[in-house]
């Protein structure tokens, strides 16, 4: 009888998910300076699990305890996070110390500000202590104005969760280290000052050449000087300071209050945020116990919180940002991003999509299509209107830009903007204040759903008719996050997909309406009963002795039903191959449960984001692109969208693609029941790293593409384009 489990822990799979982001990290074949970012990376992500994760375990938890349940299946949960946490915590040291010394041996020397040893006393010469101070006199002290504790002031409140703070201790030489000693808050300024310092070249002496470039951490440049901010207002012999950072429960409560906006409680939920309670306090693991014990007392720290001693710098997700002063090979070099042939061979988008459906593959392409399709239909005589959903834009989004340009030259402009995307929330709500102040007609959406479809919808007048132009996609419309994120961006004239495209807008704003959806799988309407009968179409045909295959290409899958139905799909010998970046509870390879199917997960350059589903179909093989993850959430609770791609030509990039990832041997982990990241071995196969290999082969399809116009071009040069000349060539 098989005694596994049959799911693999969502948190501890995401867990399983962030090691191979330390993986890369501790890869000696990345660049240097790219590993220190993704230690910035695996900080970040950290940091949000805790805020977000965590905190829903840690809630439950407390309720098992307080509740006196037999079953303490959270607080368990609880006790295993952290032991996988604290053995990634000290191998990200070992990682990180090990980075540090190749930097210097790349004559980049970080100046850290050992408490024991005080390097920088000893590094710096006179003149470079004296610009320091200068720095610190007259750039930094502005921006600090320490928090004095004392017995009514309420600690957790006077920090935000995404700050870095020194706990100072300030004591004389007759006092022990009590309660009697003066503590004191300091935040590092890091929103107001970069935080990483060049110490300037010209300040070394001419007869001592330097070696080395010096960087200073903001944290370090403060706590040299920290006495500054005390001496002269408080009395002390010895003061004492260490680094702390506080994570926070990240959920929120909106009232039932119907006079009261969406805006307005979304409003009020933030500030309930700033307020909540303690999920993990991480300090600098060379504080002594008199301050520790006071931090538990005054944060209230319960014994299922998180209190974590680690390394002395905070917010190591600033080191994303690192900067490479050395040599560039020290960081990747930038693969220039593709001009799609389609677009370009046209004087207007919307004559480029009359022709042929259009396919993009951010970043190996440029996002500026889609900021040229919202940038061309905001002036475009022929547009009427356009409706767009928003979850995530840039901080200077040119798309936002664009449709309050549509709205002054007379267009109907509706954005469904999503409040509730999670620490977009703010920007989010100043968003559509501006929107709205400008003319735009903003809808919220669904209260019970969020809305995270990738969807544009452009209507034009044309030869008398309404004729519409839909944009499907897998990510966001977020202008930076497309030169890091891989998604799909499918441009079509479709008139029935564009047509369910305009339904999934009504259903947003009137959302008691039903509509029917022959093209589009829609959440929470079709996905789940849509998914289920493609797998037991696998399952028939499997049955039936034909080939029969499910491709899926994921951030998460950890829906059971769906789980389940995969199970049953490997038991009836359908061969199932999975790209799961993020979270997966299935559990590949268990004989009897899920044999025939294989997962596994690439980590690499670009964060892998599109979802993907093919259904082998007996050879008319179905192909969808989707914005929904494989999770409960993303099926029943949410608004999103799978388009099916008909084009030939598209359908066959898209498979190429996935094949690229499954021959990867340089960058895929395999997921197996152990969760331990193991790579795909090489073995005699050529090298195969798949992010660079679809690059090259987007770029020699655009070539084809490109040499395919020139020629029809000379042909028909007045002319439509001929659909069948793309499938052709291809």
């Amino acid at each position: 009888m098989n005694t596994l489990p049959t799911f693999f822990d969502k948190e501890l799979s995401w867990l399983s998910f962030n090691e191979r982001v330390l993986q890369e990290a501790a890869d000696e074949t990345v660049p240097l300076i790219e590993r220190i970012r993704f230690l910035g990376i695996y900080s970040a992500n950290l940091d949000e699990f805790f805020r977000v994760r965590i905190a829903g375990i840690r809630r439950r938890a407390i309720l098992e305890v307080a509740q006196n349940s037999e079953q303490k299946t959270n607080t368990l949960l609880h006790q295993q996070i952290s032991e996988k946490v604290n053995c990634s915590t000290t191998e990200f040291k070992r990682v990180a110390e090990h980075i540090f010394t190749q930097l210097a041996d790349n004559d980049i020397e970080i100046l850290f500000n050992n408490n024991q040893t005080n390097s920088i006393e000893s590094k710096l010469s006179y003149d470079q202590k004296l610009w320091l101070e200068q720095y610190f006199d007259n750039r930094i002290i502005r921006h600090i104005t320490p928090i004095v504790i004392h017995s009514k002031t309420h600690l957790s409140n006077c920090i935000d969760d995404d700050g870095i703070y020194f706990l100072v201790a300030l004591r004389s030489d007759d006092q022990p280290p009590t309660e009697q000693t003066q503590f004191a808050l300091v935040e590092i300024p890091r929103e107001e000052i970069q935080r990483f310092i060049l110490i300037p070249e010209k300040l070394f002496p001419e007869h001592k050449p330097r070696k080395n470039q010096y960087i200073m951490l903001l944290d370090d440049v403060v706590h040299f000087f920290i006495e500054k901010l005390f001496k002269g207002v408080f009395h002390y012999d010895e003061l004492e300071a260490y680094s702390i950072k506080l994570t926070r429960d990240a959920e929120y409560n909106l009232t039932d209050d119907l006079d009261e906006s969406l805006l307005d409680q979304m409003s009020k939920g933030l500030k309930q945020r700033l307020k909540a309670d303690v999920v993990r306090l991480v300090y600098d693991h060379n504080m002594p116990q008199y301050m520790t014990t006071f931090l538990r007392k005054a944060l209230k720290i319960k014994e299922l919180d998180n209190l974590v001693p680690g390394i002395r710098y905070r917010h190591f997700k600033d080191f994303i940002q690192f900067p490479n002063i050395g040599n560039k090979n020290l960081e990747k070099s930038e693969l220039p991003a593709l001009t799609s042939s389609r677009f370009t061979a046209f004087d207007s988008v919307f004559d480029a999509i009359q022709q042929h459906d259009i396919l993009l593959y951010y970043p190996y392409h440029k996002f500026r299509h889609f900021t040229e399709f919202v940038r061309q239909a905001s002036y475009d005589p022929l547009v009427k209107s356009i409706k767009i959903n928003i979850y995530r834009v840039a901080k200077n989004s040119r798309i936002i830009h664009s449709l309050i340009e549509a709205v002054k030259n007379g267009k109907k402009v509706t954005v469904v903007i999503e409040l509730r995307a999670r620490f977009d929330e703010q920007a989010n709500i100043e968003w559509a204040k501006i929107m709205k102040d400008a003319g735009i007609h903003v809808e919220f959406g669904i209260e019970t759903l969020k809305i995270h479809a990738k969807l544009c919808l452009i209507t034009r007048i044309e030869n008398d008719q309404k004729v519409k132009y839909a944009h499907i996609g897998t990510g966001n419309f977020h202008e930076s996050n497309a030169r890091v994120y891989t998604d799909f961006s499918l441009f079509t004239q479709h008139k029935e997909i564009c047509q369910e495209v305009n339904n999934v807008f009504s259903f947003i704003s009137h959302s008691y309406k039903r509509f029917r959806f022959n093209h589009l799988i829609v959440s929470p309407l079709t996905s789940r009963r849509r998914l289920y009968q493609m797998i037991d179409h696998e399952i028939q045909s499997a049955e039936q002795g034909h080939k029969a295959e499910i491709i899926l290409k994921l951030n998460n899958l950890v829906d059971k039903g769906l789980i389940t139905k995969l199970y049953a799909a490997s038991n009836a010998k359908v061969t199932i191959r999975l790209i799961i970046r993020g979270m997966c509870s299935l559990i590949p390879g268990v004989k009897g449960m899920s044999e025939k199917i294989k997962v596994i997960s690439i980590v690499d350059q670009f964060l892998e984001h599109p979802r993907v589903m093919v259904f082998h179909n007996q050879g008319n093989k179905h192909v969808f692109i989707t914005s929904a993850d494989w999770m409960e959430r993303n099926l029943d609770n949410r608004v999103e969208v799978a388009c099916p791609i008909y084009d030939e030509s598209l359908k066959a990039r898209i498979l190429q693609t996935l094949e690229l990832h499954f021959k990867d041997n340089t960058k895929a982990r395999i997921i197996n029941r152990q969760q331990n990241n193991r790579y795909v071995q090489q073995g005699n196969k050529d090298k195969v790293r798949s992010q660079m290999a679809i690059y090259e082969y987007l770029q020699e399809q655009e070539f084809l593409d490109q040499q395919a116009l020139i020629k029809l071009s000379n042909v028909k040069s007045e002319s439509t384009i001929d659909n069948d000349t793309f499938k052709n060539h291809e």
